[in-house]
């Protein structure tokens, strides 16, 4: 059975601009929707985080306002619960690329806690870019790429079309005024072409073998877009 990586951010914390650690992890729907897609087309996930921690997941991730209400969020609820290997994460810094047919990076504030400054996970992010295998990053784990830099230090990613988290949904979530950089900004700054949509309303962007979403809602189509790719 073919298998696909999860690259998963290993914090509970995002530290903000003025020192204070916000709770968070990965969210929620970014992680379940995707999982769900290719365990349904017959893949194997494999989780891999920085020193093979557990994952956290954001706990706002499953509230029933981010998942259309009560039923939405139990369903959500639901599928973490049967997302069995969260709990078995190998170490990103083990990983062989050459064992997965596709690689796939879930969001969260997480990602720019860790994955943003993770030399291990930038080095990974640049082969499965050269390889060719679909690369898929969504939300605000674009912030991984932010590590993926080259022998000659530009960003490997510089002159790629992809989306992430735009500025204004991060000053929509409250976050904006908070943060110590913004992602949109950042992946500017790294060379990215960077695409945005309307905000909230899911947004996929595909480049070559790199494929990005620009928020949770754009987990499942970017999962669809994965899988085409595979075949």
């Amino acid at each position: 059975m073919a298998k696909i990586l999860f690259v998963v951010t290993g914090t509970d914390f995002w530290t903000l601009a003025d020192g204070t650690k916000h709770p968070t992890g990965f969210w929620a729907e970014e992680a379940v929707a995707p999982y769900k897609a290719f365990k349904a087309a017959g893949y194997e996930v494999v989780v891999a985080t920085p020193g093979g921690v557990v994952p956290t997941v954001d706990r706002g991730s499953l509230a029933p306002e981010f998942n259309g209400g009560e039923e939405g969020a139990a369903e959500v609820a639901a599928a973490l619960g049967a997302f069995a290997e969260l709990q078995h994460p190998i170490r990103v810094e083990d990983v062989d690329l050459d064992e997965y047919a596709a690689v796939f990076y879930p969001g969260g504030h997480g990602p720019m806690e860790d994955l943003a400054v993770n030399a291990d996970s930038g080095r990974l992010l640049t082969l499965a870019l050269e390889s060719g295998k679909p690369l898929g990053v969504v939300c605000h784990a674009p912030a991984a790429l932010l590590a993926a830099t080259k022998e000659d230090g530009s960003n490997a990613f510089a002159g790629y079309r992809l989306t992430g988290f735009t500025n204004t949904e991060e000053t929509q979530a409250g976050f904006a005024d908070k943060a110590k950089w913004l992602l949109q900004d950042r992946l500017v700054e790294a060379g990215a072409d960077f695409q945005e949509s309307e905000p909230w309303a899911p947004y996929v962007v595909v480049d070559r073998n790199l494929v990005t979403g620009q928020n949770p809602a754009s987990s499942a189509p970017l999962a669809a877009e994965l899988l085409k790719k595979l075949g």
